[in-house]
Order: C-alpha cells, then structure tokens, then sequence
C-alpha cells in the first residue's frame, strides 16, 4: 500500500489508461475527457499534491473538458447523416441533357448515370447539351426544368 502512496501518479496514469480504452470502444468523446482529468491528477500527484488535492483537479479538469471541450471535438468529428437516399437524392441536382427532353420522353446524364427524363407539362423541350435540374422523381424518369429557369426562381 506504501508503493500507491509514493507513486500515485501511476495510479492515475492506469486509469487514464482504462478511460482510453472505454472510449476507444465507445467513440462518444467523453470517456477521453475523463482520462484527461485522471492525467491532471496524475501531474497534481507527480508535483506532490494531496490526494484530496488530486481528486479534486482531476474532477475540476474532467468537468472543465465534457463542459467546454467535448461539445467542440464532437462537432468537428461528427459527420451529419445524409437522410436523403436512393433516386429522392437527385431531386435539385443538375443534370446535362443527352438527348431532347419534351413532355414525353428524353435522356439526362444524372450524377454519372443515364436517365429517361420529361419536362413537366407545359414547358418547352431542352435540346442536348443544356443543363436541367431535377424538378422530381416519378418511377425511373426525372422530371426536369431548365437550369436557367430554376435559377431564376431563386
């Protein structure tokens, strides 16, 4: 019991150790702030503070890290879920016409993919090499209006 006594920071070493690891397998950012304070009392105990001392530094540092730390490491690492999937992700893109687009029938170039598309109804057609923006989906065709035109109405 006299080795913790004289070498407490190793202690608290050990269990900035432990905390990393529970945070390797978590992967929250919070677990890694309470490692930070065990280190600030590591060093408190290394420069031969009390443990009282100790625990309240590595209480204080691991409050001051989850409080003002923590929310801006998550926010830098934290990537925001793309909820649109499937064909409704194209919906605003902008795509190059193949071949003319009417009412009834066409051909776009689509985030690298070939398209059948329509305009919508009453609306000009839109020779090849224009570029559209997808209106909406319906089925496997893209309902398109002209970029210009879309770019107008913003």
């Amino acid at each position: 019991m006299e080795w913790f006594a004289d070498n407490g920071w190793l202690a608290w070493v050990g269990l900035a150790l432990i905390l990393g690891a529970i945070e390797a397998a978590s992967v929250d950012f919070f677990w890694l702030m309470l490692a930070g304070g065990s280190l600030a009392g590591a060093i408190a105990s290394a420069l031969g503070a009390g443990f009282a001392v100790q625990v309240v530094v590595a209480v204080v540092v691991a409050l001051l890290l989850v409080l003002l730390v923590r929310p801006m490491v998550k926010r830098r690492f934290t990537v925001a879920p793309d909820t649109s999937i499937g064909a409704g992700a194209n919906i605003g893109r902008a795509a190059l016409v193949t071949e003319t687009v009417t009412t009834t029938s066409g051909l776009i170039k689509l985030a690298g993919e070939t398209w059948t598309a329509r305009t919508q109804a009453g609306q000009p057609a839109i020779p090849p090499g224009q570029e559209v923006r997808v209106v909406s989906i319906e089925g496997a065709t893209a309902v398109v209006a002209d970029a210009a035109d879309s770019r107008e109405g913003i």
